[in-house]
């Protein structure tokens, strides 16, 4: 799995254009179930091994995650998970809802 910063707006670009699916983790860097969920995704990393995976800091960039809850139309939550498919967001999971196993089966869905 390739662990990303999203750190920029032009990203949500990319991420929309891109042709393979796309997985957001808006993560609290203060959160407990937050700080569980990541750790929980990057234990089981080779689950993901293929996906592009932007981890966003929402207390540094909650510009960025206000605009993710517009383009995609998902009301904002932390933790949260979003995969993105042709510039849609087909599934999204948040809190100690977010699995890495129901992660890859939203990934491959549909494929």
């Amino acid at each position: 799995m390739q662990f990303l910063s999203l750190e920029r707006e032009e990203q949500l670009e990319e991420i929309s254009e891109a042709q393979k699916p796309q997985v957001i983790l808006k993560h609290n860097t203060t959160c407990p179930i937050s700080k569980g969920v990541l750790r929980s995704l990057k234990e089981e990393s080779n689950l993901l091994a293929d996906t592009p995976f932007y981890i966003l800091d929402i207390l540094t960039y909650r510009n960025i995650s206000d605009t993710i809850e517009k383009k995609f139309s998902v009301p904002h939550e932390s933790p949260q998970l979003l995969v993105i498919k042709n510039g849609e967001c087909t599934y999204n999971q948040s809190l100690n809802n977010i699995t890495p196993e129901e992660t890859v089966q939203a990934i491959h869905e549909n494929e």
